[in-house]
């Protein structure tokens, strides 16, 4: 009897086991059919769950036979249920769809692929800390100011556009506090936009033709090379596709601008191409009464056309022409007007030609394998006026690339090699040495991208350069994502860097370049830094998937050995001197985003605390806004209005002159009325009439003969914009 009973339990735990199942399934964008990582599924009425990895996938075992219902949960996207009797009928792996919802945070969750990492990666899955400014919001920046991209950039968290000129309007970025010579602008992954040629370059970009734009913060020399000490912009152009893409914008402002632009994409099987053509103009004005420009008067065209050819599945070619010529001219507002005299014949005016040409060939080896060439050449031509000053010089650089990547299903790998040569040639004005240089750097990178776990991945890379006149740069990076559960992830990252100096810096921009000295190369080092950059992001819904709410928390540190500082000698000239210290840059960017159905609502404030450190004395860096906090309200209903306010706070900033500038608010409002295939729109810009010229001073001396101070607050205050986009 008692060997009948253990034979019934063994038939019966036999049987027991044997119904026991496995769940395998590949859960999917119902949009996109592209795989989602860190989807929750849960067996109901049990503690069985698990998340998709990487690929999409997940595995439940040890499940009962019978009817069994799953949910899958996923922030952004509706909640699914699904009954399955098991066992299955197949051991395959389900493919499951979950929709993006129209609810919860208010908006589908788009992927979007960042290349400034070169990695190729969504920005979700991408452990370097990437920031993109795509789709309506680049569309909304672009109503405010459709003639360049400073206010794109300036209403981002941690960026400040820093204006050079308080008459013909020249402007810098800075990330995180820092000089705009140690951000890296470059454009499709080419570097065009530095030493002589950066000091118009915010000014010479519109928003039209721009995919997207992508901020990296903090060091980023690994990726491109020197110069990305701050941060690294790197701007997306527009593709060909399939289905025709005709642009017309038309924009007018209060202050008597213009802006006239065009942009056509197409493919047609083998050949596809884009033209973007413009015309931009300024008139003299001077909101004040002060009698200095506040904006200049100024005459741009820009035009920039684009061939891809498309050979086979496996190779395309693509190459581009851009070229922008521009006079722009500032100063005393009567002699701008036609109407100078002895009082007033003061003037600044910047002529200025810009064309480069950019080729890329890529080559599919197979499915996972790539290789990449690429090559620009850029031509840069300016010359500045004064009455009795004239600085003017030509800058000839290259850009050329090989690399090889390979996307595997755990690793990404990409390497390559580069040369950079960058050539500067001025043409002699006056006694002052010749401000040329000619430098050439060749390098070398690799970098890798390891899925360790479906929860944490690492990207790695190194890179050496080779400086003919600063000898050889090790630059190695690391960032690492951990995606904790579907609410939480965060993300740490860090490298070196270095720039190579030159006589083009935003102190020497401010003087025009007056009576500056060459760079005694002999006796001057390259500047090398270190950083680090650690966030943690939250996302999740509320009061019933009702309100969506997200949070990001970052926090900074960036330190520069022996920075160059630009230094009065007793003679009248100034000459770049490096003596010992540091330069850092510290704190932290909170940015926070709610959205409750068609209204969203972003909040963002930075801490830059940037001190320099020269012979044992340390001071507060001059025009960094310690606090600065932006908030933007908006209402949309998709295919019909968009309405948007924002506010801004700036507070006090140390200036070169030792004083303190004074904190302000700024203020706008804008409104889109959209159809079909057409929309019309209007900006009120700075409604507060915010204008440093009420509170300031923006030069002494006498109108005739100025000496400018710092420029830390808008001078052209409230203007309004508006006009017609087309879309056929």
């Amino acid at each position: 009897m008692k060997r009948l009973l253990v034979l019934i339990a063994a038939l019966l735990y036999t049987a027991l086991a044997y119904s026991q199942n496995t769940f395998k399934a590949v859960i999917k964008d119902g949009k996109t059919n592209e795989p989602l990582i860190g989807v929750t599924v849960l067996l109901q009425g049990t503690t069985k769950g698990a998340t998709t990895d990487t690929a999409g996938k997940v595995l439940i075992t040890d499940i009962p036979n019978g009817m069994q219902v799953f949910q899958f949960r996923y922030v952004g996207y509706e909640t699914r249920l699904d009954t399955l009797i098991f066992p299955l009928t197949s051991s395959e792996p389900l493919v499951m769809q979950l929709t993006p919802s129209g609810e919860g945070e208010g908006e589908k969750l788009t992927e979007v692929t960042v290349s400034a990492t070169r990695s190729s990666r969504t920005i979700a899955n991408t452990p370097t800390r990437v920031e993109v400014i795509s789709g309506e919001e680049l569309e909304e920046k672009g109503n405010m100011k459709p003639g360049d991209i400073r206010m794109l950039l300036a209403e981002s968290t941690g960026i400040q556009t820093q204006q050079t000129s308080a008459t013909s309007g020249n402007a810098a970025i800075r990330i995180q506090g820092l000089d705009g010579k140690y951000t890296q602008i470059i454009r499709d992954g080419f570097p065009l936009y530095a030493g002589f040629s950066g000091g118009l370059g915010l000014l010479q970009v519109a928003p039209l033709d721009l995919k997207q734009v992508e901020v990296i913060k903090g060091s980023s020399s690994t990726l491109y090379g020197g110069g990305a000490i701050a941060g690294l912009v790197n701007l997306v152009s527009k593709t060909p596709t399939n289905e025709r893409q005709l642009n017309f914008l038309l924009n007018g402002t209060s202050a008597a601008g213009l802006d006239a632009s065009m942009f056509y994409a197409q493919k047609f099987n083998k050949v596809g191409a884009t033209i973007y053509a413009a015309y931009n103009h300024g008139s003299p004005y001077d909101p004040s009464s002060f009698g200095l420009t506040a904006i200049p008067r100024f005459d741009r065209y820009t035009f920039n056309p684009k061939l891809w050819l498309y050979f086979n599945d496996r190779t395309s070619l693509n190459v581009g022409i851009n070229a922008t010529t521009e006079n722009r001219i500032g100063g005393d507002f009567e002699y701008i007007k036609g109407r100078g005299s002895a009082n007033h014949s003061y003037f600044e005016r910047n002529k200025t030609g810009r064309y480069s040409s950019q080729l890329q060939l890529d080559h599919k080896l197979n499915e996972k394998e790539k290789l990449t060439f690429k090559n620009s050449v850029s031509y840069f031509d300016r010359t500045i006026t004064l009455p009795d000053y004239r600085f003017s010089g030509i800058q000839v650089s290259t850009f050329t690339e090989a690399n090889y990547s390979r996307k595997g299903e755990k690793s990404d790998w990409v390497a390559g090699l580069n040369i950079l040569t960058d050539h500067f040639h001025e043409e002699r004005q006056s006694s002052i040495p010749l401000r040329n240089y000619s430098y050439n750097t060749i390098g070398g990178f690799v970098q890798n991208t390891l899925n360790v776990t479906p929860k944490v991945t690492l990207e790695s890379g190194i890179r050496g350069d080779y400086h003919n006149d600063y000898g050889f740069f090790f630059l190695p990076r690391i960032s690492g994502l951990w995606k904790i559960n579907e609410h939480f992830s965060t993300r740490l990252g860090g490298g070196l860097g270095y720039k190579a100096p030159t006589v083009f810096t935003e102190d020497a921009e401010r003087i025009q370049f007056r009576n500056v000295l060459p760079l005694a190369i002999s006796s001057t080092k390259a500047e090398r830094s270190y950083g680090a950059n650690y966030d943690i992001n939250y996302r999740t819904s509320l009061f019933g998937d009702e309100v969506g709410f997200s949070v990001n928390q970052l926090f900074f540190y960036t330190r520069i050995n022996d920075p160059i500082l630009l230094t009065a000698l007793s003679n009248g000239n100034l000459q770049y001197q490096q003596p010992p210290g540091d330069l850092n840059t510290k704190g932290m960017e909170t940015n926070v985003k709610l959205t409750y159905g068609d209204l969203k609502l972003f909040i963002g404030y930075t801490l830059a605390d940037v001190t320099q450190h020269t012979n044992q004395t340390i001071t507060d860096y001059p025009l960094v806004s310690r606090h600065r906090l932006n908030n933007v309200l908006m209402y949309e209903l998709e295919d019909n209005w968009k309405i948007g306010a924002e506010a801004y706070y700036f507070s006090p900033q140390r200036l070169n002159d030792g004083l303190m500038g004074k904190s302000y608010w700024t203020a706008g409002f804008m409104a889109e009325k959209i159809w079909e295939h057409f929309s019309l729109f209007i900006n009120f810009e700075n409604i507060t009439d915010t204008r440093q010229t009420k509170f300031d001073t923006i030069y002494t001396g006498s109108i005739t003969n100025p000496t400018f101070r710092d420029i830390y607050a808008p001078l052209d205050g409230f203007v309004i914009n508006g006009g017609l986009k087309i879309k056929l």
